[in-house]
């Protein structure tokens, strides 16, 4: 049990959807959950408490990044050249590159080689005030390589004081080796695949990639409905590079969260704002690809619809492992306000991995907390490669 006094919390206000920072106060972690909350005496049953005196910090939520693909084989280093060079993305995947070109090298890649290769890039999110990280499959595109991605995710939780969130995301890209038959991927992969997976407990919910150069709508429409007959929540790569409808697709099967959102319209706007969900947006995929279309933030902010921000970490599209930058690029490049950039990725990102349970300073929420050598909550998105976490608690235990 452990007392932290003298702690500057940040607390989130469900109906302004705003945070504040309160006057010095006190507060109790018990086990792994917040016990009490407080600027008077502590109850007598936390007397012993072993106490830490923060002398004035900021607490805020741990950071949650809840839209990775932090396990793949090999780099793209040489596709970055391409673009710079003019070539477009959907080029580049039409000529063998992006998604297929790190299939192969995930497919080469044995579980110890991912694995230490996720973990370095895993670190650098804990660095700075991550407690929890979603991680997608999506480029072995065979079962055997999807499920050696998530094993790998886990086994990344069982190494790491951090919880993992794993995601399927079969339905990313066509392989070679099923070029012309897609429905037989979607069946004898995608679906089969995510059989597999579930009866193993590798698959915490379900993704895919609804674009021209990856699925339709009504494909993935089908993955989702089974999806449900498995209980498995579903989410969505929508309206990247178009507008297929993907999200509002995705809002009428009940996402948990639609995610990129450039090229979002106003029905998907509205159809996510009747579902409840979330839209993850990802600035490094914008920044990295040099994209100019914008996703509808105001729109979204009208509408009432929760938004997270999550780095994408891949290694084609968004080769990104801090969250602190996510955060300073989602207010500067999407216009994004500080206490927005906050709450996607603390509270709206808990909503779009489903975990209602963290993401907020409240007692009986979880104990992962980041405690900061900051004035002001603002500090977090306006800094740019400057790292102030004091410390990190997960569980409620210091690591």
């Amino acid at each position: 049990m452990h007392l932290l006094s003298n702690a500057r919390l940040a607390i989130f206000d469900a109906a302004t959807g705003q945070f504040s920072l309160s006057a010095p106060i006190g507060m109790v972690l018990d086990g792994d959950s917040i016990a009490w909350i407080g600027d008077g005496s502590v109850p007598a049953q936390y007397a012993h408490a072993d106490e830490l005196d923060l002398e004035g910090r900021v607490v805020t939520p741990g950071l949650i990044d809840c839209h990775t693909h932090i396990v793949f084989g090999g780099d793209r280093a040489r596709e970055f050249e391409m673009r710079l060079e003019g070539a477009s993305y959907e080029e580049i995947s039409r000529a063998g590159g992006g998604i297929v070109s790190s299939v192969r090298a995930t497919r080469e890649a044995d579980e110890s080689r991912l694995l230490a290769n996720a973990l370095t890039r895993v670190d650098a999110l804990l660095a700075e005030g991550v407690t929890t990280i979603e991680i997608k499959s999506g480029y072995g595109l065979d079962i055997a390589s999807e499920l050696k991605m998530l094993r790998v995710a886990r086994l990344i939780e069982a190494r790491r004081d951090v919880t993992v969130k794993t995601t399927w995301l079969a339905a990313h890209a066509l392989p070679p080796e099923y070029e012309g038959d897609r429905a037989g991927y979607l069946r004898d992969v995608v679906i089969a695949g995510m059989d597999q997976g579930h009866a193993e407990d590798l698959i915490d919910a379900v993704d895919g990639f609804c674009e021209g150069i990856a699925f339709s709508r009504d494909e993935m429409a089908m993955v989702f409905d089974h999806a449900a007959t498995l209980g498995l929540p579903v989410k969505l790569h929508a309206e990247q590079l178009s507008d297929l409808g993907g999200a509002a697709m995705a809002a009428q099967h009940g996402a948990i969260s639609a995610d990129h959102l450039e090229w979002l319209g106003q029905d998907g706007i509205d159809a996510m704002a009747a579902s409840g969900t979330v839209a993850v947006m990802l600035p490094g995929a914008f920044y990295t690809l040099r994209e100019t279309k914008l996703p509808p933030i105001q729109g979204l902010r009208d509408a009432g619809v929760p938004m997270a921000l999550a780095t994408d970490c891949n290694p084609g599209t968004s080769p990104l492992t801090s969250i602190l930058l996510t955060m300073n690029m989602g207010a500067t490049l999407f216009r994004m306000t500080p206490a927005e950039c906050l709450a996607g990725v603390t509270t709206h990102a808990a909503r779009a991995l489903g975990l209602a349970d963290r993401g907020t300073l409240a007692v009986g929420q979880r104990a992962d907390l980041a405690i900061w050598n900051i004035n002001e909550l603002a500090e977090l998105s306006y800094r740019i490669g400057f790292n102030p976490l004091h410390a990190r608690i997960v569980g409620g235990e210091f690591v």
